[in-house]
């Protein structure tokens, strides 16, 4: 009979409330007393609200509502929620949290994942990737990190694999959101494949691969 193998492990830790700091963009827990106001403005450039279309919730049309949400309980503890700022455009641009969060067992997922139209497909919006799912690695010391989207979400399964996750299978009917279905996609990352997979990140955030507007020279790999 086949078993699984031996594992000594030490629970991982929670996530805190330190900054993760980048040569390009910053991560701080979200304070809605500081955040809101940009936040909300940078969302806004999305007029249609279409960012939001595999979110649970939003979008938020008034100011009020956006920062109500900002301050409820459930983006303070797991999910543990980040605000993204971005060095080169001066402002607070994106969310992105720590949610599932298991460290007893070291698992741990990324999402609620909203950048606004100004941090998309930016170098800001890759470190800011990169800075979180480090900080699991080899600030908290977790096994594995998950992503988690609508399988018909085009934009974030293709986001998981540039960002180097491995696709592990669809969850039929795995949930119900805004009143309709969603199959959920799961990715993930492991432990043994983050020396990997960070030197990739690191090829691509050296100084040699960005010119000085940040337009890249080679794309994120990973071989």
């Amino acid at each position: 009979m086949k078993i699984g193998f031996s594992v000594k492990f030490n629970k991982a830790k929670y996530p805190s409330k330190k900054k993760l700091i980048g040569k390009y963009c910053s991560l701080e827990p979200v304070n809605a007393k500081k955040h809101a106001k940009d936040l909300y403005k940078n969302f806004s450039l999305d007029k249609k609200g279409i960012d939001w279309t595999y979110m649970p919730t939003g979008p938020y049309k008034t100011f009020s509502s956006f920062k109500k949400y900002l301050t409820t309980e459930k983006l303070s503890g797991n999910p543990f929620f980040y605000s993204i700022y971005s060095k080169r455009l001066k402002t607070y641009c994106g969310l992105a949290s720590y949610l599932r969060i298991k460290p007893e067992i070291g698992t741990i997922e990324v999402g609620w994942i909203t950048y606004a139209k100004n941090l998309q497909r930016t170098v800001e919006a890759t470190e800011a990737m990169y800075l979180m799912m480090k900080n699991v690695f080899e600030n908290l010391g977790y096994r594995r990190y998950e992503w988690k989207c609508d399988s018909l979400n085009k934009k974030s399964n293709k986001a998981a694999l540039r960002l180097g996750f491995k696709f592990e299978g669809i969850f039929r009917q795995a949930t119900i959101y805004k009143k309709r279905n969603r199959d959920t996609s799961w990715y993930a990352i492991i432990d043994k494949d983050w020396k990997k997979i960070k030197k990739g990140y690191l090829k691509y955030l050296s100084n040699k691969n960005l010119d000085k507007n940040l337009n890249q020279k080679r794309s994120l790999k990973f071989n």
